[in-house]
């Protein structure tokens, strides 16, 4: 089994899908894969990824609505648009948005 490879991103990061057109804050990071089978068994076979590589969760947006997405590392990078991201949530984990990244709100941090 390879090594588990570190968080490249971190909270508060905004980040982009690789394949799919979405963007979003990132809220949380498992570091390796920590959702349910069934999630997992429905991604189609050829297009899985590895379950040992972090996961994040993502307050997303595109251009019909604004979800929360799990996606594995090798699907992101990071945005370089310095756009905010339009997600109701955002303002109950978030504080001040700068250079490309979001503050996490005091009462939220340890």
């Amino acid at each position: 089994m390879p090594p588990i490879s570190h968080a490249r991103f971190n909270v508060g990061d905004v980040v982009r899908h690789r394949m799919y057109d979405f963007r979003g804050v990132i809220f949380d990071v498992d570091p390796v894969f920590a959702n349910s089978d069934e999630w997992y068994d429905a991604i189609p076979e050829g297009a899985r990824p590895r379950k040992d590589q972090p996961f994040y969760h993502i307050l997303a947006e595109n251009m019909e609505s604004s979800y929360v997405a799990y996606v594995s590392q090798q699907n992101l990078v990071a945005d370089d648009t310095d756009e905010p991201v339009d997600h109701p949530a955002i303002t109950g984990l978030f504080d001040d948005y700068a250079g490309g990244r979001y503050r996490l709100r005091r009462e939220h941090r340890h």
